[in-house]
């Protein structure tokens, strides 16, 4: 979860392993007569939740991303395949200008330094509403572009595989609670509930991580937003991106901007035909029953999520993640708390945080 944008003082490039550092020397000398590449104003730009880094490198006319993706880590192929569908589609994503498959190396167009959320006060919702606007817009144009049998599909396996990070990481290694025969039942009950509402909704193509911090400020005013980090996109639930935007991992909103936010998304796909004319959950005509379906899509995120964070820290040694945890689990206490069949879940959730009392309200800042 993260984007190419210079921190302050742009930090030197420092490799672990000379002969990567080599490798990625001797392909940017290759592309520097094409691209008119300085060497020396290599810097990093970001790091990834996973195991990819982002450098800006400048050339003549302009300055360029390279993406460092260690090939026995990294796959870049999902992220060039969804980069040629995102542009298809019209949305703006950085330009892929080479890719070193053999080592894990893109030279990519720059996007910019700065991400929506820099630009977000959570005390001034009026002015954050323009950005949400124009961020739903981008969302259903791409998926206006979707169709079957492009991307993975987002399976009944795949859904319960990241459900499994909550008791694996976050419950049995991060809180360290060994859960009875009991809870089991109850966090797998939890589940099975979960993962039916998610799989009753139209699918469509899933960023899969689309929020305020992996949207970039358009370059000229007026400009449509960029789009980063999208190489784990899938086909799945319509409520997932929807979910993932409002109920953010970084920066909250009370629920009566949630709800404004979603009522035009759903206004808006509802007549792009997107929740289908016949839809069985009815969606098309009972905001209201789309909204409950929102809510269970991002409880799957949240529990997924609240257990990366935890696998971050522990296993990965990147500890910043686990600070946003009490964001998550306040999303999960609040919709768990508000639907009677998820009241068990509520309560196994009391159980593991030890019963403490719960932080915010529903959407409120933290």
């Amino acid at each position: 979860m993260s984007h190419p944008s210079d921190p302050a003082g742009a930090s030197a490039v420092t490799w672990a392993d000379k002969q990567r550092q080599a490798l990625c020397t001797q392909w940017l000398a290759s592309l520097a007569p094409t691209f008119g590449l300085r060497s020396e104003t290599l810097r990093l730009a970001s790091a990834d939740a996973s195991f990819r880094r982002y450098l800006r490198i400048d050339g003549t006319q302009a300055s360029y991303i390279v993406m460092d993706a260690p090939p026995d880590k990294e796959d870049c192929a999902p992220f060039v395949q969804v980069q040629g569908l995102m542009q298809q589609a019209g949305l703006n994503v950085p330009q892929v200008f080479d890719w070193d498959r053999a080592h894990g190396f893109l030279l990519l167009s720059d996007l910019g330094q700065h991400t929506v959320i820099e630009r977000l006060d959570p005390a001034d919702p009026q002015a954050a509403a323009a950005w949400y606007r124009q961020a739903t817009d981008t969302l259903l144009q791409w998926q206006l572009a979707s169709r079957a049998g492009v991307l993975p599909t987002y399976s009944d396996a795949l859904l319960r595989r990241e459900l499994a990070l909550f008791p694996d990481w976050y419950v049995a290694q991060h809180r360290q609670v060994v859960l009875s025969a009991a809870q089991q039942q109850v966090l797998a009950q939890a589940f099975d509930r979960i993962v039916a509402e998610n799989l009753s909704a139209p699918s469509v193509f899933v960023h899969r991580d689309f929020m305020m911090r992996n949207l970039m400020i358009p370059l000229s005013e007026g400009g449509p937003l960029g789009v980063l980090d999208f190489q784990d996109a899938v086909f799945g639930p319509i409520t997932y991106d929807i979910a993932s935007l409002l109920r953010d991992a970084f920066i909250s909103w009370d629920e009566e901007f949630v709800l404004d936010i979603t009522v035009r998304y759903w206004e808006q796909a509802r007549k792009a035909g997107l929740l289908g004319s016949a839809s069985a959950s009815g969606w098309g005509d009972d905001f209201g029953a789309f909204y409950r379906s929102v809510e269970w899509m991002g409880l799957q995120r949240h529990l997924k999520v609240a257990g990366i964070f935890a696998r971050l820290t522990l296993r990965d040694g990147k500890p910043k993640y686990l600070q946003d945890a009490p964001r998550f689990i306040a999303y999960i206490r609040a919709t768990a708390r508000r639907y009677r069949e998820l009241g068990p879940l509520a309560r196994l959730v009391d159980q593991i945080e030890g019963d403490a009392a719960p932080v915010g309200f529903a959407y409120g800042r933290m």
